[in-house]
C-alpha cells in the first residue's frame, strides 16, 4: 500500500480552511541544515577558486575531482538509506553522515595543496552527505502529512538555504581579514560543523509518533512471522535485496528514477557555473564567493512557495519548469547580452531551478514509497541523480579542455532538451493515477 493511503502523518489533517503548522521534526530538521550548510558553503564557495586560480587545475581535472567525488555517494547513499530503514535508525546514521562531512574539513587543513589529499577530504564530505541525505528526507516523509509533503519539503529547503546564503558571507569575511588564509576558511568551516553535530544529537528525535520506533519494525509485513523469515530479513545483504529496491515495482516509481538519473545528465555543476560566469565578466576572484548568493536567496525566496504550488497543482508541473530555467540559464551564457543580464539572468534562474526541483523531487517520490522504505527509496532516487551528475560533470570538463567552454554549454544545452523531452513523457503524477495505467 502507497504511504498516501497509509496515514502515515503524525497528526490527523486540519478542518478545511485551517492553517497546517509545520511539523516540529522539520523544523529541528531544518535548523541543523541551515548550520551544516553555513559549514558547507563557506568550503563550496572558495573550493573553485582555490582548486582552479590556486592551485591551477584544469577544468578537466577539476571536473573530475568534482564528479568522482559527488560519484562517490552512490553507494554510501543507498546503504545509509537501507541501514536507516533497518529498525528505525534514522537519526543514528543521519548523524553519522553529519559528523564525517565536518570532521572532512580537518582533511582540508592538513592536505596544503596535495590535490590527492584533497580530493580525499572532499570525498569525505561528499560521503556524509550521502550518508545523511536519505534519513534526513525520509524523517521529513515520516512526520508529515502526504497532502503537505512539497509544503514540508519546501520550508526545509528554505532554512537550508538560508545557511548556504550565509555560509559564503562569512568565507569572504574571512578572506578579507586574514588575506587569503584558506586554512582559517576550513577551521572555521569544521566548528561550525561541530555545532550541527550537536544541534542533531540534540533536537532531532530518535523516535516517531506515539514513542514508537520509527518506521521500519511496526511496518515490516512479516516482523511477526515465522521465525525463520524474522532471521533472515536481519542479515544486512537480505536487507539490502529485498527492502533497497522494493519501491522499483511501482511502475511510477521507477519512473522518477529513471527520470532523476537522465536530467541528472545533462545537469552540469554549480561551480561550472560559477566559473563560466567569472570567466566571462573578468571580475576580481575576491567576489568569486558571492556568486552563489544571489541563486541561495532566490532558492530562499521561492522554496516555501514552489512547495506549496506542487501540493496544489501536482509535482510533475514543478519539476519540469524548474529544468526549463536551467535550460534558460544555459542559453544565457551564451547569448551575446550585457554582462549585468547574464550575471543577474544566471543566478535568478539558477535559483528557480533548485526551488521548483530539489525538495519537489522528494515529495514527488514520498507517496510512490511503502511504509518502512522510506530511506531506501529515496536514496535511490538520489544515488540515480547522483550517479548521472558524475557523468555529466566529467563530460563537461573533458569537452571544455578539448574544445573551449561555449561548445562544452551547446552540448550541456542540446542534452538537456532532449532530457526534457523525455521526462515530460515519462514522469507519472500520482500513484493511483499510475496504478490505473498499469492495470
Amino acid at each position: 500500500m502507497y504511504l498516501a493511503t497509509t496515514g502515515r502523518p503524525d497528526a490527523p489533517p486540519a478542518p478545511s480552511g485551517v492553517r497546517r503548522r509545520v511539523p516540529g521534526t522539520v523544523l529541528a530538521l531544518g535548523a541543523v541544515s541551515l548550520v551544516t550548510d553555513v559549514s558547507s558553503e563557506m568550503v563550496t564557495a572558495v573550493l573553485p577558486l582555490y582548486l582552479v586560480l590556486g592551485l591551477g587545475l584544469s577544468p578537466l581535472q577539476f571536473g573530475l575531482l568534482d564528479g568522482l567525488s559527488t560519484g562517490a555517494t552512490a553507494l554510501v547513499r543507498l546503504l545509509g538509506g537501507a541501514t536507516a530503514d533497518r529498525g528505525g535508525r534514522h537519526k543514528q546514521v543521519g548523524g553519522l553522515g553529519y559528523a564525517l562531512s565536518a570532521c572532512s574539513r580537518i582533511g582540508l587543513l592538513l592536505a596544503g595543496g596535495a590535490t590527492g589529499w584533497i580530493a580525499t577530504a572532499i570525498a569525505a564530505d561528499r560521503l556524509g552527505k550521502g550518508v545523511r541525505t536519505a534519513p534526513r528526507d525520509a524523517l521529513i516523509t515520516l512526520h508529515s502529512p502526504p497532502e503537505d509533503l512539497g509544503r514540508a519539503f519546501g520550508t526545509h529547503r528554505a532554512m537550508d538555504t538560508t545557511g548556504a546564503l550565509l555560509g559564503p558571507l562569512a568565507a569572504f569575511a574571512l578572506l578579507w581579514a586574514t588575506a587569503d588564509a584558506y586554512d582559517a576558511v576550513f577551521a572555521v568551516s569544521f566548528s561550525v560543523g561541530a555545532f550541527g553535530v550537536l544541534l542533531w544529537v540534540l533536537l532531532v528525535p530518535g523516535r516517531t509518533r506515539g514513542g514508537e520506533r520509527a518506521p521500519a519494525v511496526a511496518a515490516e509485513p512479516h516482523a511477526r512471522g515465522e521465525s525463520a523469515e524474522p532471521r533472515a530479513r536481519g542479515r544486512f545483504l537480505g536487507g539490502l535485496r529485498g527492502g533497497l529496491f522494493s519501491g522499483l515495482r511501482s511502475p511510477g516509481y521507477r519512473r522518477i528514477v529513471i527520470c532523476a538519473g537522465i536530467l541528472g545528465a545533462a545537469t552540469i555543476g554549480d561551480a561550472f557555473l560559477y566559473l563560466l560566469l567569472q570567466r566571462r565578466l573578468a571580475f576580481d576572484a575576491t567576489w568569486f564567493p558571492f556568486l552563489p548568493l544571489g541563486a541561495a536567496a532566490v532558492y530562499l525566496l521561492l522554496a516555501v512557495p514552489a512547495g506549496r504550488l506542487a501540493d496544489r497543482i501536482g509535482r510533475r508541473a514543478p519539476l519540469l519548469y524548474g529544468h526549463v530555467a536551467l535550460l534558460l540559464a544555459y542559453g544565457l551564457l551564451l547569448a551575446p547580452l550585457p554582462d549585468p543580464v547574464v550575471l543577474l539572468g544566471v543566478l535568478l534562474l539558477l535559483g528557480v531551478f533548485y526551488a521548483a526541483t530539489d525538495g519537489v523531487l522528494m515529495a514527488l517520490a514520498g507517496p510512490f514509497l511503502t511504509e518502512g522504505r522510506q530511506a531506501s527509496g529515496l536514496a535511490v532516487v538520489q544515488t540515480a541523480q547522483a550517479l548521472a551528475r558524475l557523468g555529466a560533470a566529467v563530460a563537461f570538463g573533458a569537452v571544455w579542455t578539448a574544445s573551449g567552454p561555449e561548445t562544452a554549454l551547446v552540448a550541456a544545452l542540446l542534452a538537456l532538451t532532449a532530457a526534457l523531452f523525455c521526462a515530460a513523457r515519462l514522469l507519472p503524477t500520482t500513484p493511483s493515477e499510475t496504478s490505473e495505467r498499469s492495470d
